[in-house]
């Protein structure tokens, strides 16, 4: 996922991770997809299309601040070329409340639509790019952050958000909680040839990030009609 915004473009915080190996790792066969941020600004969707890719994420808003300037663009340019898309959020839960930041990303992007095509809204909450790894919360606040946030998303759009994180954080900052694994989505980056042991005891993966280059690369666990499934809620 596109990291937070003193960050590096090439790639995403999560190679921090002892579980993750940096670059582009084995295309898994199936469904793929990208997801952006402002690092990629003018995306040629018709030619990522044409390589096979059948979704898009793009970042809309990080903490209660900031919004993705090219985040309409990109946006509207997956729609346009017939790809699901959908927005995520980076979360810094030392900043404002979990229910803050729903709020914010709801109202700049976030909002789920039943139209078929548009993917319920992510968290990525991973490694703090700005500060210590866990934002200064235990384990117990991280979990009830985290809960806020989801809680809050699910009650303004009748969906639950996508978890978007990986192995090594969850189980540092959470204490590897098992509190969303039966409710939210799980969106695991891990830059191997398998997408390896699941954070919180996820039965399994809606969507792996698989490789970083020239963008994040990422992997739908499912048919396609899955897919369509989980657009249309």
């Amino acid at each position: 996922m596109s990291e937070g915004l003193g960050s590096s473009p090439t790639g995403s915080l999560t190679a921090r991770g002892t579980d993750a190996v940096f670059g582009a790792a084995k295309v898994p066969s199936g469904i793929k997809g990208i997801d952006v941020s402002r690092w990629q600004g003018t995306v040629n969707w018709a030619g990522w299309k044409a390589k096979g890719k059948t979704f898009a994420y793009v970042k809309a808003t990080e903490g209660v601040t900031y919004r993705n300037r090219y985040y309409p663009a990109q946006f509207r340019g997956a729609a346009r070329v017939g790809m699901f898309r959908g927005a995520y959020h980076y979360a810094l839960p030392n900043k404002s409340s979990g229910r803050a930041q729903a709020n914010f990303f709801v109202g700049n992007g976030g909002r789920w639509t039943k139209n078929g095509t548009t993917l319920p809204g992510v968290l990525d909450i991973e490694y703090n790019p700005y500060g210590s790894t866990c934002y200064g919360k235990s384990k117990r606040a991280m979990v009830a952050w985290i809960s806020s946030f989801t809680n809050r998303y699910k009650a303004l759009t009748g969906r639950d958000a996508v978890i978007y994180t990986n192995l090594d954080w969850w189980k540092r900052c959470t204490g590897n909680s098992t509190k969303f694994n039966q409710t939210n989505p799980l969106w695991v980056a891990r830059y191997a040839s398998k997408v390896g042991t699941l954070p919180g005891k996820w039965p399994f993966y809606t969507f792996w990030q698989y490789g970083t280059k020239p963008l994040d690369q990422d992997h739908f666990n499912g048919a396609r009609s899955r897919l369509v499934a989980l657009a249309r809620g």
